[in-house]
């Protein structure tokens, strides 16, 4: 039974926190392509080049999916993390799917807090 675009985007947070690349990889189409603030709609070669070392694995204490809303093969994930060393954000990703595969993720950073406070991020 195929899975749900919201059962595959939890599927895929999940392998981030486990660090299952594999899975991770699997979860992308060929042609995937990733976009941030940082990255202009890599593709899957370069996104775990450039991305994956940052994975979440070690430095995340919690992440937590606050919302997904999907329409057809889109969606719109909301979720906020903690990190180690106590710093709190929260992030949108827009995901699009072909099939059951994520063909395309878009993040926007949300602001990041510590000790309730406003942490300016390095550009």
């Amino acid at each position: 039974m195929p899975q749900s675009n919201p059962d595959i985007i939890r599927a895929l947070f999940a392998a981030y926190r486990a660090n299952d690349r594999k899975a991770v990889e699997d979860s992308f189409t060929g042609d995937f392509t990733f976009t941030s603030p940082y990255d202009d709609e890599i593709d899957k070669a370069a996104y775990f080049e450039r991305c994956w070392p940052a994975s979440v694995s070690g430095w995340l204490k919690e992440q937590v999916i606050e919302r997904v809303f999907v329409q057809d093969d889109e969606a719109f994930v909301t979720y906020q993390c903690i990190t180690t060393d106590g710093k709190r954000f929260r992030n949108t990703e827009f995901f699009r799917f072909e099939g059951d595969r994520i063909k395309r993720i878009d993040v926007y950073f949300g602001a990041t807090y510590q000790d309730g406070f406003f942490v300016k991020q390095q550009g």
